[in-house]
């Protein structure tokens, strides 16, 4: 993002602070956006969120990761959540999604209370925004407001799902120049990294990494931390299942708090995605926001809040465009 986008965003945020207003691309969002229509629609979904992720804690991070795969795929507008129906292939057969992208079922049952509650009002792509935080808030991270009056999408891109999810083995110079494609700069991505401090991946996202004695990242990772690359491969034997999980963070899988930061600098990122912020960055000042996020953990949730918000107006549909859809898996028609 070039400074003067980057400046004209801020200013945008802080003269709609006032007045509820976040205007991105030229599309509103509005905090309190169903105020008069369904007044109790963020007490029914953190109900929702608060009841699965008791059930299952690594829904948390399921509900987060959500979010986020919708968001990168034409924009924040719930088409992560369409099924296959006619011509068109859903998201969720994207290599990037199959078999790994979890929480359809906890958006799903969200929908039929508020379909229930109020009747063609709230959209998918609000539920799945308003989940993300309070799936964050419920594990100890941060709270942010959530501006609303995304509409939902009348289609989904498969291409789209393969082409711009960032993958595991993402090399630093694809993520920033990934992260770039959406209006996001390099705190952003730092910032967004972040996420991993909770969740589980499973061995297919990092064996090769652990087992290739001659990866340039993987030497640095080996002089850091021999002993815990014997931890991964206890875990993830080089002929074992695919879908074994490791935690994210080792230290407090479960919890949204700054430790994936400590773990990065030490050597201890699952993912080779992870650890490329620190060892690939040839200028420093990815690595700059690594060791500040890992010193201060108020000033990583503060670019976190900022950072989600930012993320969730990306390419949003508002007034005429889209549908708010009465099923989260298809489009009304």
């Amino acid at each position: 993002m070039d400074y003067t986008r980057t400046l004209f965003i801020v200013l945008v945020l802080i003269f709609h602070g006032s007045t509820g207003i976040i205007s991105y691309d030229g599309s509103d969002l509005i905090l309190d956006y169903y105020r008069e229509r369904c007044p109790l629609v963020e007490e029914i979904v953190k109900r929702q969120v608060e009841i699965a992720v008791l059930r299952d804690p690594r829904m948390a991070a399921s509900l987060l990761r959500l979010h986020f795969h919708d968001c990168f795929v034409l924009g924040c507008d719930a088409s992560v959540l369409l099924d296959n129906n006619g011509d068109m292939v859903s998201e969720k057969q994207a290599g990037p999604n199959l078999n790994s992208l979890r929480g359809f079922e906890v958006i799903d049952k969200i929908k039929y209370i508020l379909e229930e509650t109020c009747p063609n009002t709230v959209s998918c792509a609000d539920i799945l925004a308003i989940a993300a935080r309070d799936a964050v808030s419920l594990r100890g991270g941060p709270r942010w407001n959530v501006y609303l009056g995304r509409r939902d999408s009348l289609e989904a891109s498969f291409n789209g799902a393969n082409q711009f999810l960032p993958a595991p083995n993402s090399s630093l110079e694809t993520l920033i120049t990934n992260f770039q494609h959406h209006g996001l700069d390099t705190r952003d991505l730092v910032a967004l990294s972040g996420s991993h401090t909770m969740g589980k991946a499973k061995c297919l996202s990092f064996r090769q990494r652990i087992y290739d004695e001659n990866n340039e990242e993987n030497l640095y990772y080996h002089k850091r931390k021999s002993i815990f690359r014997r931890i991964l491969r206890s875990i993830c034997p080089k002929s074992g299942r695919d879908t074994a999980l490791a935690p994210l963070d080792f230290m407090t899988p479960a919890r949204f708090d700054n430790h994936y930061f400590h773990n990065i600098i030490q050597g201890q990122g699952l993912l080779q995605s992870d650890n490329v912020l620190v060892t690939q960055d040839l200028e420093g000042e990815i690595r700059k926001h690594v060791w500040t996020f890992a010193n201060n953990q108020e000033r990583f949730f503060a670019s976190f809040m900022n950072s989600m918000i930012k993320m969730g107006s990306i390419n949003v549909l508002t007034g005429d465009h889209g549908e708010i859809r009465k099923n989260c898996k298809f489009v009304n028609t």
